[in-house]
């Protein structure tokens, strides 16, 4: 099975190498599954209420795959990484007791719980190495796997969602302190890093929409509609991976920006940013610039662009307003551009040795008790011609 190149190979120690070599981590456990993303994307799209073709039945299919299927990839994937198959099938059921346990979608969660519940599983695999008497092996495996990876389930519905959705309503109740004090281009400081942790929807339905309906009703319009719904950030960002980033991630960003900018499903760009988090600098820098830009203009929209696309955007744009909105997008968009570009080193940083996705079937590794009785087996039954 071939592997994915995600980042440049981090070499030496420090904090820097630390951080991207974490972010190389979270890109290993994210980027396998940008398809399940894309596909999320389109059906997102098309079929809710506010898509191009609204279906009542295609729309069932958005809610599962983006609080279930989605994080519970996640944390298969980075179980994966941790302890092979093994660690992927409990990284997968711990998953799903955090996902169940709040009402965002829990992809911080399932980046958390997955590969620590694969990492409980290999110290215990690690504890009872030659151990087991022959016989046996099968069935310790199996019930190891499946009591770590319940139980894990059960703490993650216990107390880890909860402890998620708690920093959620945190991350909302900074922003509206931000928004109330008037100190909204600043605001991006706090919008953009909670983003990419997908906690976008509770802090604009949850936070932002509201305040913006208030002041709409007033005046007509408000900014605060589009201080986290603003699609120029992450297309500049997109384009910037496009120009500069590493070659193997070049030919997916074409999609994720029609999927972005047109289709509105901001969710597709967030892995790119945790793949290289130094890039949150950059998403910071052009949503400021847009929201300045915003003010400057006295830009405004009339509701909440849902989903959050260039065409949404025009939807709810009032009379006089459609310059100013436009700019601001087209500011944080270059913005974000140059920054990120910047970051990347203008495609310089690029390097031949990449860092690959660990692929569990290719990893040599020692193999487990039953795995170990089954090639005894094989050899005696080789041996007396059987």
């Amino acid at each position: 099975m071939s592997t994915m190149p995600y980042t440049p190979k981090v070499t030496g120690t420090g904090i820097k190498a630390s951080a991207q070599r974490f972010g190389g981590y979270l890109a290993a456990m994210v980027m396998p599954n940008i398809g399940a993303f894309i596909a999320w994307g389109l059906i997102t799209a098309l079929f809710i209420p506010t898509g191009w073709l609204p279906n009542e039945t295609f729309v069932k299919l958005v809610g599962p795959m983006i609080t279930l299927l989605l994080p519970i990839l996640i944390g298969y994937t980075g179980g994966r990484l941790v302890h092979g198959q093994r660690g992927a099938v409990v990284g997968a059921v711990a998953t799903v007791g955090v996902a169940i346990g709040s009402d965002v979608p829990m992809f911080l969660g399932a980046m958390i719980v997955g590969p620590l519940t694969a990492f409980i599983l290999k110290m215990f695999d690690k504890l009872i190495e030659g151990k087991v008497k022959p016989g046996f092996e099968m069935l310790i495996d199996n019930f190891s796997a499946g009591i770590i990876g319940g139980g894990m389930a059960l703490l993650g519905l216990w107390r880890i969602g909860p402890v998620i959705a708690w920093f959620t309503d945190l991350a909302g109740s900074s922003v509206n302190w931000l928004v109330s004090h008037s100190l909204l281009p600043f605001a991006s400081v706090l919008v953009e890093p909670a983003k990419v942790l997908f906690l976008n929807n509770a802090i604009n339905h949850g936070v932002l929409g509201p305040l913006g309906v208030t002041r709409a009703t007033e005046s007509g319009k408000s900014i605060l509609f589009m201080i986290e719904s603003n699609p120029g950030p992450g297309l500049g960002l997109l384009v910037a991976y496009l120009l500069f980033g590493p070659k193997s991630l070049r030919p997916t960003t074409p999609a994720a920006i029609v999927v972005h900018f047109l289709g509105g499903i901001h969710e597709i760009y967030f892995p790119y940013v945790l793949m290289k988090p130094r890039l949150i600098l950059a998403m910071i820098a052009g949503g400021g610039a847009g929201v300045l830009t915003f003010l400057v203009t006295g830009a405004g929209l009339v509701a909440t662009p849902s989903p959050g696309s260039i065409f949404a955007y025009m939807a709810v744009t009032p009379r006089g307003s459609h310059v100013g909105v436009l700019l601001g997008i087209a500011v944080s968009a270059g913005v974000t551009l140059f920054v990120a570009a910047l970051l990347l080193g203008f495609g310089r940083l690029e390097r031949d040795e990449v860092v690959t996705a660990p692929d569990a079937d290719a990893i040599p590794s020692q193999p487990t008790s039953g795995q170990a009785a089954d090639t005894v087996w094989a050899r005696r039954n080789a041996n007396s011609g059987g």
